[in-house]
């Protein structure tokens, strides 16, 4: 048994307060602890999505490799070194290589890399959660420390990324002993830009760089990341003295030359081997022709590689498709990876007439485009679900494979190869007409979709576990149940589908195909967002669809209020129970509630309040909950974001 004590302060002078508790806590299992925190599967350097990514191939990026290495170990006060450059500069390449070295070191402290529509990857809600749980594992010293931490606050996870970052990371760090402490240890963020949030990203970057303020061990940052307005935004606001910079795509042309060189003669020697070749193809003057195409990109030549590679007997072929499509070397990078992905997009329709030309295209525009709008990756099988695509995903896109990671597996999800893909087909000037994606219209046929998804016979419906019983509680179901019955597809569409209308633009209005969903399938919705562990979600989602109503006065706008009241009210008892919705939830709703009128046929029949109705809602929109105590303080922080509570066993911020 172990005893904690600590200071909360809150607010201000005038209207802040302080709060001493005493939390008492018993060491329980390690894993079972950190187990609480929100982790990203992905985020790692060395994740199984990350398993086939690329390093530095031997005798390239040496002297920036060395710079790196240099300042990582030595005794410099710049505890940031922020590698920025153009996309395709080979920027995670770079990150990934040292995230290596130091994890073979044993001086890795975590490694986190960022990837637009990748999920829990794509955002900062996981970010400092899955840092703590990796420097748990990675450096023992901590792991009791940072179990302790998650023992004191249990519900720091919900609380802002400067509290997550103090409380699980430099406060963990701050309190290392002697014994076992290593001397320094390396974290890695690569491509802070692909995360969704300018305002995140600013954050991120101030907190980064309180590592300099660690004074029992030396806690190296490198950060990778296009030269993006926020995050330069974030750098003018740190001391100079504090962070490192280098530009990438600054690096002398004849350095970048030399090692695009030795990646191509590395991988077409690869190739000429598997296709038995003549020796010495493709030969010297077409190596050198190749290294002026790419233009300083890396990613120009990954793509062209993988290019000749999938062309499998026809790789020679492919070869000279890509020289004599290439455009002028003195044209501007950007240009020259522009008609890289033409050449493999042009590539895959050109055996067809005219009429099946522009067939296929509308195919591969529908599917390309679904991919880069995503906010999470799926799977060939579960597009083909959600998209409804009769020939099938993977027919579609079985000649892209030089610009999209198309598993053999298909249960694994479809990745971009680099985000340089996305940018370019969602950038008409670039792609030209027959591959541009209009982003927006895309988020409307995904929003268009999703619903209809859930709509349909099979998805969406009332105890979609078969539990029968309405008290069984959510802990009590196993994730392959849950699975079974609510495939990736239909995840994904309850938990992204208002994502989808925001971007797309358009708005709510009464009779439209929202209001119909949600007419029908509100309570269906709930209970699916339940089981997945995401009921605090809804609340948000549901004030969301509330700012897209077209009118406030119309019936869509009634119901989505009502449906506000009713998520708030009966949060905690959804979160444990799913099945309750139908029965505590719409019970004990007052009579006036629309949500209550309209689903009140769900009710189990053997369930009935004789007495105690009531008649409208209350004053009261949600009970706080968390205290096993009397609450004798609550106070709002100064911006009126923030609540806090306190009691005799805890303080609550939410």
């Amino acid at each position: 048994m172990v005893s904690t004590t600590s200071n909360t302060t809150f607010g201000n002078n005038q209207n802040g307060f302080q709060a001493h508790t005493i939390h008492g806590s018993v060491h329980v299992g390690l894993e079972n602890t950190l187990v609480r925190l929100p982790y990203a599967e992905d985020a790692p350097f060395n994740s199984y999505a990350k398993q086939h990514e690329p390093a530095c191939l031997a005798d390239t990026r040496v002297d920036l490799l060395r710079e790196i290495h240099s300042w990582a170990d030595g005794q410099d006060e710049r505890c940031i070194f922020w590698l920025n450059g153009l996309a395709g500069t080979g920027k995670s390449t770079i990150a990934r290589t040292v995230a290596r070295r130091y994890h073979n070191k044993q001086r890795l402290a975590a490694s986190f890399f960022f990837s637009r529509g990748g999920g829990d990857v794509g955002h900062a809600g996981r970010f400092v959660t899955s840092l703590a749980v990796q420097l748990a594992h990675n450096v023992p010293a901590l792991r009791q420390r940072i179990s302790d931490a998650v023992v004191e606050r249990d519900d720091i996870a919900s609380q802002s990324l400067r509290d997550q970052w103090h409380h699980l990371v430099l406060g963990p760090l701050s309190k290392l002993s002697d014994s076992g402490r290593p001397a320094s240890l390396v974290l890695v963020v690569d491509a802070l830009d692909e995360c969704d949030s300018d305002n995140n990203i600013r954050i991120i970057v101030r907190l980064l760089a309180e590592a300099r303020s660690l004074m029992r061990v030396r806690l190296r940052v490198l950060l990778t990341s296009r030269p993006e307005v926020p995050i330069r935004h974030g750098f003018y606001q740190i001391p100079d003295v504090e962070h490192q910079d280098v530009v990438l795509h600054n690096i002398s042309r004849s350095i970048v030359d030399h090692d695009i060189t030795l990646f191509l003669q590395h991988n077409l020697q690869l190739i000429a081997r598997e296709r038995c070749l003549r020796a010495g193809w493709p030969g010297a003057e077409t190596v050198v022709q190749l290294v002026q195409s790419a233009c300083g990109l890396f990613i120009w030549a990954a793509t062209a590689c993988r290019f000749v590679r999938d062309g499998k007997r026809f790789a020679a072929q492919r070869l000279e498709t890509i020289l004599r499509n290439d455009g002028k070397a003195t044209a501007a990078p950007e240009k020259h990876l522009n008609e890289i992905y033409i050449t493999v997009l042009e590539n895959s329709i050109q055996e067809y007439t005219d009429e099946e030309k522009e067939e296929q295209c509308r195919g591969i525009r529908y599917i390309l485009g679904s991919i880069v709008a995503l906010f999470s990756p799926l799977s060939a099988q579960s597009l083909d679900q959600l998209l409804d695509v009769a020939e099938g995903v993977r027919t579609t896109l079985e000649d892209l494979h030089a610009i999209l990671d198309i598993p053999n597996n298909q249960s694994r999800p479809l990745r971009l190869h680099h985000p340089s893909f996305r940018d370019f087909l969602l950038d008409q000037k670039r792609c030209g007409d027959r591959f541009y994606v209009n982003e927006k219209s895309t988020h409307e046929n995904l929003a268009r979709r999703c619903l209809e998804f859930m709509s349909a016979p099979g998805s969406l419906r009332q105890d979609m576990c078969n539990l029968s019983d309405p008290g069984v509680l959510r802990t009590e179901i196993d994730e392959e149940t849950i699975n079974g019955n609510l495939p990736p597809e239909l995840q994904y569409a309850c938990h992204y589908w208002v994502h989808h209308l925001e971007r797309s633009g358009r708005s709510i209005e009464d009779g439209d195909a929202t209001h119909r969903f949600l007419e029908t399938y509100l309570l269906h919705w709930l209970e699916a967002m339940s089981l997945m562990k995401e009921t605090s979600l809804c609340v948000r989602l549901v004030a969301r669809l509330q700012g897209l109503v077209k009118s406030s006065d119309s019936t869509v706008a009634l119901f989505l209020h009502d449906a506000s009241r009713f998520v708030l009210r009966f949060i905690s008892i959804l979160a444990e129970a799913p099945l309750q919705i139908y029965s505590s939830a719409l019970l004990f709703s007052p009579e006036a509630s629309l949500v209550k009128k309209e689903f009140i046929a769900q009710v189990p029949q053997v369930v009935e309040v004789l007495s105690g109705r009531d008649a409208e809602w209350d004053a009261c929109r949600s009970v706080l909950e968390g205290h096993s105590d009397y609450v004798w303080a609550v106070v709002f922080s100064p911006d009126g974001q923030l609540v806090a509570s306190a009691s005799k066993d805890t303080c609550q911020i939410r």
